[in-house]
């Protein structure tokens, strides 16, 4: 039976939220948990609208966390399809889109991160695309497919993960694609130069085409529709569609409205959380892509916008609101896959804090591990068409010691020997 005495209220109906709720219940509590989503579907997970389930090869099934009926099961009340538009932290109470206002004993927010947006003229046309939400892969999962039949063209602003995948998703269907990158290589951000080139090779073998060093100044249209991108170069490219694939930001305006503690924007945004995933009030809590938590590990705040940090900053945050001690400490990881190749990233190396890149094994072949080092300790590793060492990299990365990059280049020599 539920005890109406003591309210726990969600905020935000993604993985984070969902793995928070069971958790709760995993954990024995025993009181109301309300779930609230401003998104009609169940609660779902992300990774699948830019890969399996965009490509065509994964059903639409696939991607909720749980069946349906499992939150019912679970004594889980969710409120779906309703945002929430006001915050009081005085009456410890949320409002609803539809007026219903709902009190919390404690609240957790994971509201997530929206599409960065194109500032530009065109983007009110019919083929200008973002992707985030279930029902915008259901929408560009359709566009793409009839781009392949047609021979028709996408331009991809960003070169970014999104980008990179959705383009991938693209070629197989036979669409023709372009990709529009300020920076000099894709995935400038993430891994820098050095590595950049080998996604450049690995698109364009797939007949993907770069526009480096530009970005878009115009969306071209007629009786709205998309005819082709203008950039600050002077180039003009042909398109049917267009996706925006520039970032996203954290959905904080909640939070911030509420007075609630915010990193700035140039630190990477969010709702700043200690340790524990707490907010600067005492009963509310952030996680996933919108909390930007002081890292014990790394000694940064950081706001981490992959799968694994929502899978697993859910549960940590729900045991903090059970009062259980928690340091969440652990090593930022994503993965990705983009035709026949297919990549884990374990760590955090932004451009600028490294001093050296270590391959392991055959970066032409497409199967090394790339490491990143400051003063020989390894920042961050990224295992691409080799397995099973994930575990090991994130370890080295944990023990903060100097390691000899001889040895972490030579296959030859066991990584946990170097631990």
């Amino acid at each position: 039976m539920v005890d109406a005495h003591r309210t726990f209220v969600i905020v935000g109906g993604g993985l984070a939220g969902a793995k928070a709720a069971e958790t709760l219940r995993a954990e024995g509590f025993s009181g109301r948990v309300i779930l609230i989503g401003d998104e009609r579907d169940h609660p779902y997970e992300r990774p699948p609208l830019s890969k399996g389930y965009l490509a065509g090869k994964e059903d639409r099934d696939s991607v909720f966390v749980h069946e349906t009926a499992w939150y019912a099961g679970a004594d889980i009340e969710l409120h779906l399809g309703q945002p929430v538009t006001v915050l009081n932290r005085e009456a410890r109470s949320v409002e609803l889109g539809d007026g219903t206002v709902i009190h919390y004993d404690k609240l957790l927010l994971a509201t997530g991160a929206e599409p960065r947006r194109l500032d530009i003229p065109g983007t009110d046309l019919a083929g200008v695309h973002h992707l985030r939400r279930l029902a915008h892969s259901d929408r560009l999962r359709n566009v793409l497919s009839a781009l392949g039949r047609d021979n028709g063209h996408l331009v991809i602003a960003g070169a970014g993960w999104i980008g990179l995948e959705v383009a991938a998703a693209a070629r197989g269907y036979g669409a023709e694609v372009t990709v529009v990158e300020p920076e000099a290589t894709p995935l400038h951000r993430v891994i820098g130069p050095e590595l950049g080139q080998i996604f450049t090779d690995l698109h364009s073998d797939h007949g993907v085409r770069f526009h480096f060093g530009g970005r878009l100044t115009e969306i071209v249209g007629q009786d709205g529709m998309v005819l082709a991108v203008r950039t600050d170069d002077g180039e003009e490219h042909p398109a049917h569609d267009v996706l925006a694939a520039i970032g996203a930001a954290p959905r904080s305006a909640l939070a911030e409205a509420a007075g609630l503690d915010i990193v700035p924007r140039a630190q990477g945004g969010g709702i700043a959380v200690d340790a524990s995933l707490r907010t600067s009030d005492p009963h509310i809590y952030a996680a996933g892509d919108v909390a930007g938590v002081a890292h014990p590990l790394l000694g940064t705040r950081l706001r981490v916008e992959h799968w694994a940090n929502a899978l697993n900053g859910g549960p940590a945050a729900a045991r903090a609101m059970l009062g259980q001690d928690v340091s969440y400490d652990r090593v930022p990881y994503f993965f990705s896959d983009q035709y026949d190749l297919g990549l884990e990233y374990s760590g955090w190396a932004p451009p600028g804090s490294y001093d050296q890149v270590v391959i392991r094994g055959d970066a032409g072949k497409r199967e090394f591990i790339a490491f990143w080092l400051k003063d020989g300790k390894v920042l961050a590793g990224m295992n691409v068409n080799v397995w099973d060492v994930t575990d090991t990299v994130q370890e080295l990365i944990k023990a903060g010691q100097p390691v000899d990059p001889d040895a972490l280049a030579d296959p030859s020599v066991p990584l946990e020997s170097l631990i």
